[in-house]
């Protein structure tokens, strides 16, 4: 033990960690030359495993996961790469639900680090970004660890997503809205042409876009590039028979057979519609040559979990967590308030990251809340300011108060619904993440190094 009360393991994963978050100073910048580049330093990883490729506006992170749950369920050694992370770093990379251990991070950082700092120092070069190097290293573990296949969630758009190296055998696109218009585009074709950057030669994409116009250009695209096509909601469909606080059951007609009575603990429609483009993901195999039983996928989507979301955390009061991180996430947080759950008063635990629509982000959730309790995560320079987000509750006529502590803030928003009451915390996932260690500590010992 040294002097200051850490292990030499706690201490490498602590410079490790602290470096790999300094590098998002570098940012974000899509493309695909450097990530090959440092892949290639590494063995080509990537090259070892099948993989199902993962993007969308929203619900992209509940798709990968029923997806790995379900082909871990059918006995695959599954790989599941996602992000953000609720809690700790290890999150993002899973093994059949199994975090990476902080030896192996510690060990893989180890090994990619003098190569990006060798990158960096390449005048034809550039040193990698925070997410191509966390790509990089969930492909290492997965190639070393020998899996069969890696559910991957890109990470912005898609066609120069670092993620997208991968000839993945199927592709989904849950949706597409305006987001990151900066980068990605203006238009939400312009955007959903980036993501359909991942449809490959020879595979299979799935969609749940609701945009005719957007179907038509993956129509198109899948036309040009030689990839079969099947839309959620009208190639698959799905009933929903019944729902309470510990999830929900649905019919599900799939590509190649119908599923009665399916249970899926997540809460939400929107939850459904992910199941059904899981499923159908899953279903697509076939074109590779592989059946995936139906009471595989029974037990995967009653199996899945995907924390943050819709999250029930207790009871008198209900207190309920969802990372929504957008506009398009807070309505159906909204909606499922109003359709699921039945209370009293309900008070709302709010931060925001500071590049979010915080304005419309707030005129959802202020049309179910009674008061809001604002505060700050702890991932810092990503919240907004307090007094940014009380102008806009103060616009719809709502009571708040700022508590800066998420723990303390939800003490209060709970003693304040009262027992009949409810709680949602919302508005961010780092907020969430750290709201849910009030009930669950990071699985991760050395998660309180991360920050």
């Amino acid at each position: 033990m040294a002097a200051d009360g850490l292990t030499d393991l706690e201490k490498r994963y602590r410079d490790h960690i602290e470096w790999l978050f300094a590098v998002r100073r570098f940012g974000s910048k899509l493309g695909l030359d450097y990530v090959r580049h440092l892949l290639a330093q590494i063995g080509d990883p990537h090259e070892d495993f099948r993989s199902i490729h993962v993007t969308g506006t929203n619900g992209k992170g509940s798709t990968t996961a029923m997806i790995a749950s379900i082909l871990g369920e059918a006995g695959y050694r599954v790989g599941m790469f996602t992000s953000p992370h609720l809690s700790t770093f290890t999150e993002r990379i899973q093994i059949n639900g199994v975090q990476i251990l902080v030896e192996e991070v510690v060990r893989l950082i180890e090994e990619v680090r003098p190569l990006c700092e060798e990158m960096a120092e390449d005048p034809e070069l550039r040193h990698p970004t925070f997410f191509e190097i966390i790509t990089a290293i969930a492909f290492k573990h997965f190639s070393e660890e020998g899996v069969d296949y890696a559910v991957l969630e890109v990470g912005m758009g898609g066609r120069l997503d670092a993620t997208n190296v991968v000839k993945a055998q199927v592709s989904v696109i849950t949706n597409v809205s305006l987001e990151h218009t900066e980068v990605l585009g203006d238009t939400v074709l312009e955007i959903a042409e980036k993501k359909a950057g991942i449809v490959k030669e020879g595979g299979v994409l799935i969609t749940a876009t609701a945009d005719d116009d957007v179907y038509r250009l993956f129509q198109e695209i899948c036309g040009d590039v030689g990839s079969r096509i099947f839309w959620v909601g009208t190639d698959i469909t799905f009933q929903k028979l019944g729902s309470s606080y510990e999830g929900q059951t649905f019919n599900l007609n799939g590509l190649s057979r119908s599923y009665e009575r399916l249970t899926l603990p997540l809460i939400g429609d929107h939850q459904l519609l992910n199941a059904a483009t899981a499923v159908g993901a899953v279903e697509a195999l076939r074109f590779h040559g592989v059946e995936v039983a139906g009471d595989a996928i029974a037990r995967g989507l009653r199996e899945v979990s995907w924390p943050g979301r819709m999250e029930v955390m207790q009871t008198k009061p209900l207190v309920v967590l969802d990372g929504a991180k957008d506009v398009k996430a807070a309505r159906a947080v909204k909606e499922a308030l109003l359709s699921e759950f039945t209370y009293d008063r309900l008070v709302a635990v709010v931060s925001i990251s500071s590049d979010k629509k915080i304005t419309e982000m707030i005129g959802e959730i202020a049309q179910v809340a009674d008061h809001f309790v604002i505060t700050s995560h702890r991932v810092m320079g990503r919240a907004a300011k307090s007094l940014r987000i009380a102008a806009e509750v103060e616009k719809h006529s709502k009571t708040h108060e700022v508590v800066g502590d998420v723990r303390a803030a939800v003490t209060r928003a709970i003693e304040l619904a009262g027992e009949e009451g409810m709680v949602i915390v919302v508005g961010s996932v780092f907020l969430v993440g750290e709201a849910r260690e009030i009930w669950h500590e990071p699985s991760n010992p050395f998660s309180h190094l991360e920050y």
